[in-house]
């Protein structure tokens, strides 16, 4: 698909359109059956969605070592995603906030999406998948009153290590680019201002953890100055008719 062409603006206009939508009718039940309800309902359907589509890549006719493997951060952040949904547990929906409106950003604002065998069921399920991840945190976030802390920032660039460490060692053995972390894709990307391999990776790192503080300060600040500081826990918590996520 080509970047910034007529479709890519169509989904991106939807997306814009989607979290205003979403964030509101999100504040509108928040607090009532319908919360638990929904978000149990989106997180099925999440997860059922993400298998479907891994085993889909399985197929004899469909598997390619580049694309099959469910090894991309895009793959983690959707299967994460779905398991904040089902449980509200604060590393997930924490590792679903610094990824999903960052990492999965790129895919969404850089698109690399080729088609292969079936263009209609693959341009859907790229931008369902993808958007789901984007607008899950939004809602969470600023819909739902959970609030990113210093620690679920500590846990979610851990996991981006974890994932990196494991895509790298199969892009060794397979050849393949999971990740980008063999060499830069094909088409456009912002990986393009951040120099060459494997430069532009060392770069991510350093930008990752500045974005991610500057994305977690202004809610740890605003927490304590409404004394709804992070307590000692497990879980989630709501404290003050508001969510902090602890983990």
């Amino acid at each position: 698909m080509i970047p910034y062409g007529s479709e890519h603006l169509i989904v991106l206009i939807f997306t814009v359109v989607l979290a205003v939508v979403a964030v509101l009718v999100a504040r509108r039940i928040r607090g009532t059956r319908y919360e638990n309800q929904a978000l149990r309902i989106s997180g099925w359907v999440m997860l059922m969605t993400t298998v479907l589509w891994i085993l889909w890549g399985f197929l004899p006719g469909n598997w390619n070592i580049d694309q099959s493997l469910p090894l991309q951060l895009s793959d983690a952040v959707r299967l994460i995603t779905a398991i904040a949904l089902l449980t509200r547990a604060g590393w997930a929906i924490a590792i679903s906030y610094f990824w999903g409106l960052t990492l999965n950003l790129q895919s969404i604002i850089t698109p690399d999406l080729n088609y292969f065998d079936y263009p209609v069921l693959e341009f859907v399920m790229y931008w369902f998948l993808h958007i789901a991840a984007l607008i899950v945190p939004i809602i969470f976030v600023w819909g739902l009153g959970y609030r990113p802390t210093w620690r679920g920032y500590g846990i979610a660039y851990a996991a981006t290590l974890l994932w990196a460490g494991t895509a790298f060692s199969v892009n060794t053995l397979t050849g393949a680019n999971y990740g980008y972390l063999s060499h830069a894709p094909a088409g456009p990307s912002v990986l393009d201002v951040l120099g060459p391999w494997p430069v532009y990776i060392l770069w991510e790192a350093v930008i990752i953890a500045v974005v991610w503080a500057l994305m977690t300060w202004p809610w740890e600040t605003r927490d304590s100055r409404t004394n709804t500081a992070v307590v000692g826990t497990t879980g989630t918590v709501r404290r003050n008719n508001r969510h902090t996520l602890v983990t």
